[in-house]
C-alpha cells in the first residue's frame, strides 16, 4: 500500500543514520521522533547598503553576553571562537547548574569532526559520538537533586498514583502525549505490537521493522449457536497508509465487524449471511471518521478519506465462512500436509485483475510495481461497497490463517503458507501465530504484520465436502 506523506525532508535517521522510507514520522531502528527535526535555517545575508556594512543594533535584554575572546586584546580579533563552556549552563527550569570541577578524566575516543557531551555543558547536545547497533536504554542521572535515591519515591508515587512510568529511565512520569517526564523518551505504543487468545483462535499483529506505527488491528472471540455449537470468529484490517487516520480506520472496522459477529451467530442467523452484514457494519464505522473533526484536523492536502481493507473468517461444526473487502487473504491449511493448501480469497488488486483478464501470469503481475494497488476498500472514498463472501466445508481438520499482505508477502502462496505455519498450530494457535509474524520479521518486515489462526476440527462423521 502506499506511504504516508513525508513529515521532514531527510534520508536519514539524525539520531542513528538508519535509512528511512517516504512517509516514515518515527524511525524505524531507534524510534527517533522525525517531527522534531529542524528546518533548515533561513537565509538571512548581510546586505551592505549605500556602500556601508549595517552597523549593530541596539542592545537587548536577552542576548548572550558572550566573554571576551581568549588571547586577544580586547577587541576579539585574534581568537573569535568560543567554548561553550565558558558560559555558566542552565537547566530546562532556568536555573544554573551546579559548578562541578570534573577530575580530568581521560578523553574518550570520538570521530574525527564530532565533539564530545562536556563541550555542550550548557544542557543542549548539539552532536553526539558514533552510536552503536544496539541501544541499551540506561538511567539518566537526576535533573534536580545530587542524590540518586531521591528518584525512587517519585517513580514509586507515580505508580501509586496510576501514572505509568518510563520503561528507558525507570523513573520518570510518562505524560499524556506519551513522552517521559524526566528523560524525554518516547514511550512504546499499545498497537506497536498485540498479542490475544480467545478460546481455540489467537491473534498477533506487530509493527514490523520499518514503519514508524502499526496501521492493522484484528478482532477474535468465540461464542454458541442457538444449539450450542461452538464457533470461532477472526477479523483482520489494514489500513490504507495513503489516507488520513489508516490506524484508526482500522481499529474501527474490526471492532465493529467482530462486534456484530458475535451478536447475529447466536440469534440464529446463517454465517454467511452475519459475515456479509459484519462487512456492511464495518464499513459505516470507517465511513462515520470522514466526518469527525480529527479527520479534518490530519487531513493533509491529495489526501484521501480513512480507509482499509477488511478479511475475516467464522468456523462452526464442519462450516467454514470467509469474507473480505480488499487484498488480505484467508489460508487452509489441512493438519495432515500431505494433503494441499488453498487460498480461499480473491484479492481486490490491479495484479488479480490482471491474471483474471489473461494479460499476466501471477508471477509476472505480482511483480509489478502496481501489484499491490488495491481496487477495493471500506472507506467514504470507495467506488462501491462488494462484500465477497464464500462458504466451505473441509473434509478434514486443519487450521484458518487470516492474515494482512505484510505476512503473505513472505508466504504469497498456499504451500509456502503451508511450510511457515507450525505442525501444531491447531493446539497451539498463539504460538504458531507468534512464529508466522517471526517468519515476516526475518524475512525483512516491511510491512505491518497481522495474522490470526482459527483452528477448525474434524468434522462430525457423514458429513459430505462442498
Amino acid at each position: 500500500m502506499s506511504q504516508m506523506p513525508q513529515q521532514a525532508a531527510v534520508s536519514k535517521c539524525p539520531s542513528c543514520e538508519e535509512p528511512l522510507e517516504p512517509g516514515d514520522r518515527f524511525c524505524g531502528a531507534c524510534g527517533y521522533d522525525l517531527s522534531v527535526v529542524p528546518a533548515p535555517p533561513e537565509d538571512s545575508p548581510t546586505v551592505v547598503m549605500n556602500g556601508a556594512a549595517p552597523g549593530p543594533g541596539p542592545a537587548r535584554d536577552d542576548e548572550v553576553d558572550w566573554p571576551t575572546a581568549r588571547d586577544s586584546d580586547g577587541q576579539g580579533r585574534p581568537a573569535p571562537v568560543h567554548a561553550a563552556a565558558e558560559l555558566p549552563g542552565t537547566d530546562s527550569g532556568g536555573s544554573p547548574l551546579p559548578s562541578q570541577e570534573p577530575s580530568a578524566p581521560e578523553e574518550p575516543a570520538r570521530e574525527p569532526g564530532r565533539e564530545s557531551a562536556q563541550e555542550h555543558s550548557s544542557g543542549v547536545r548539539l552532536d553526539r559520538p558514533a552510536e552503536p547497533d544496539e541501544y541499551p536504554l540506561q538511567a539518566p542521572a537526576p535533573r534536580s537533586s545530587p542524590e540518586p535515591a531521591a528518584a525512587a519515591p517519585a517513580a514509586g508515587a507515580a505508580a501509586g498514583a496510576g501514572g505509568k512510568v518510563c520503561v528507558a529511565c525507570r523513573a520518570g512520569r510518562v505524560d499524556r502525549d506519551g513522552y517521559c517526564e524526566n528523560c524525554g523518551h518516547a514511550q512504546p505504543r499499545e498497537r506497536d505490537h498485540m498479542e490475544q487468545e480467545s478460546g481455540p483462535v489467537a491473534a498477533v499483529s506487530d509493527r514490523g521493522l520499518r514503519h514508524h506505527r502499526n496501521e492493522d488491528a484484528f478482532s477474535v472471540g468465540c461464542t454458541a449457536l442457538p444449539d450450542g455449537a461452538p464457533a470461532t470468529v477472526a477479523i483482520v484490517c489494514d489500513g490504507v497508509s495513503s489516507a488520513t487516520r489508516p490506524d484508526d480506520a482500522s481499529l474501527a472496522a474490526s471492532r465493529a465487524a467482530g462486534e456484530s459477529l458475535l451478536g447475529a451467530l447466536p440469534r440464529g442467523t446463517h454465517p454467511q449471511q452475519a459475515m456479509h452484514d459484519a462487512i456492511l457494519a464495518a464499513s459505516h464505522a470507517v465511513n462515520a471518521l470522514a466526518a469527525e473533526p480529527a479527520t479534518a484536523r490530519e487531513q493533509a492536502p491529495h489526501q484521501n478519506a480513512p480507509a482499509c481493507t477488511l478479511v475475516g473468517a467464522v468456523v462452526t461444526a464442519g462450516l467454514l465462512v470467509v469474507g473480505w473487502v480488499g487484498d488480505s487473504r484467508v489460508y487452509w491449511v489441512p493438519a495432515d500436509r500431505a494433503t494441499p493448501p488453498a487460498r480461499l480469497t480473491e484479492d481486490d488488486s490491479w495484479a488479480a485483475q490482471m491474471v483474471a483478464a489473461g494479460l499476466m501470469s501471477e508471477a509476472e503481475a505480482y511483480a509489478d510495481e502496481r501489484a499491490h494497488a488495491i481496487t477495493g476498500w471500506l472507506g467514504a472514498d470507495a467506488y462501491e461497497l462488494e462484500p465477497h463472501t464464500a462458504s466451505f466445508k473441509p473434509d478434514r481438520p486443519g487450521v484458518v490463517v487470516v492474515c494482512t499482505d505484510g505476512l503473505w508477502n513472505y508466504a504469497e502462496s498456499a504451500q509456502e503458507m503451508a511450510e511457515a505455519t507450525p505442525l501444531d498450530a491447531a493446539v497451539r494457535p498463539l504460538h504458531s501465530a507468534r512464529v508466522l509474524v517471526g517468519h515476516a520479521l526475518d524475512g525483512g518486515g516491511h510491512d505491518n504484520v497481522t495474522v490470526a489462526l482459527l483452528p477448525f476440527p474434524a468434522p462430525p462423521q457423514g458429513a459430505g465436502s462442498a
